[in-house]
């Protein structure tokens, strides 16, 4: 009895559309890390940023799938920041000495 339970929440669960925040968020993150090397430009971070964020909400709050994608784009958009901000820091040192 409690594997027919577990067979209608796994069915119920793959037929939830992914949402498409979250894929939007992830192709951000793809466009952003090619715009960083070859643009220099990693701006785009800060709404792949914004946008991992919306579809995290919208995923909790409709039931949604796509969480990964959502969380791979807030990785790649953090993760953009943090280098940019350290590349920012050391070329304001350098540059002042």
């Amino acid at each position: 009895m409690s594997t027919e339970i577990v067979q209608a929440n796994h069915t119920e669960a793959s037929t939830q559309p992914i949402n498409r925040q979250a894929l939007v968020a992830a192709a951000m993150a793809v466009v952003a890390l090619v715009g960083l090397f070859f643009a220099g430009m990693a701006v785009i971070a800060v709404f792949v940023v914004g946008a991992g964020h919306v579809a995290l909400n919208q995923i909790q709050q409709r039931g949604e799938r796509g969480r990964g994608f959502a969380i791979a784009a807030l990785v790649v958009g953090y993760g953009i920041g943090l280098l940019s901000l350290g590349s920012a820091l050391i070329f304001a040192f350098t540059s002042a000495a």
